[in-house]
């Protein structure tokens, strides 16, 4: 049986949907955010050294980082599904937008929660004003900028066919769910950019996606409910 070693509001939400798309049964082991730090328990480092999640268990074999997880999922359970044909272009933007999502994707959103954070966090009252401006001028001068340097790469990338890699959905687009979720959530991705727009609300609509949020629990970067 897989296990799942999944965190509240993480990128292993990404490993159960891909769990999901694949009709595989999978278990579930839940772990929770501090309310204040929002850092992982340490209960996660008995599983993993680094104490991060996702990490997922199958058999005697342990895979960490959501990329890897995709990748061995649908290596070794795919059969054909969820990635091109290999020595193809699609398969090699494949390759590409499964590394593209964490390794160039993330560091400037991390970097936006970052600094918000610090306009607002416990500092003596007279370093208030400086820890303020900072964080605003580190966001108006380059988080900002290179947020929107992305975004539009990306509304230019996804092509017509309103998939990452190819014509097809594949395990890339599941990768690449967190990042623009994250975009819509804190970085500036809104109905400017209606190619990304579609594909969040087409991704959000699939039945797998769906199945996951009731086996995953809270998820603050899924779309809510209308009221």
């Amino acid at each position: 049986m897989i296990t799942v070693h999944h965190l509240n509001n993480s990128r292993s939400q990404r490993v159960l949907w891909l769990l999901e798309e694949l009709g595989l049964p999978y278990e579930i082991v839940r772990y929770e955010r501090d309310p204040k730090t929002m850092l992982a328990p340490r209960s996660l480092r008995a599983i993993h050294p680094l104490g991060k999640s996702p990490v997922l268990v199958d058999g005697d074999i342990t895979v960490a980082e959501s990329g890897a997880i995709l990748e061995y999922l649908v290596g070794r359970y795919g059969n054909g599904r969820l990635k091109p044909p290999a020595d193809t272009a699609d398969a090699r933007r494949y390759t590409y937008f499964l590394h593209y999502a964490e390794g160039s994707a993330m560091p400037p959103l991390l970097l936006k929660l970052v600094f918000v954070r610090m306009e607002s966090a416990p500092v003596p009252f007279f370093a208030k004003p400086v820890a303020r401006m900072m964080a605003k001028g580190g966001q108006k001068t380059f988080i900002d900028p290179q947020l929107k340097l992305h975004l539009d790469y990306l509304e230019g990338e996804i092509g017509q066919s309103g998939w990452f890699a190819g014509d097809e959905f594949t395990a890339a687009d599941i990768q690449m769910s967190f990042p623009l979720e994250a975009a819509a959530s804190r970085g500036g991705l809104d109905a400017s950019r209606p190619r990304l727009t579609a594909f969040l609300e087409r991704i959000h609509a699939r039945p797998a996606y769906q199945a996951a949020l009731k086996r995953g629990g809270d998820y603050d970067l899924a779309p809510k409910p209308p009221r």
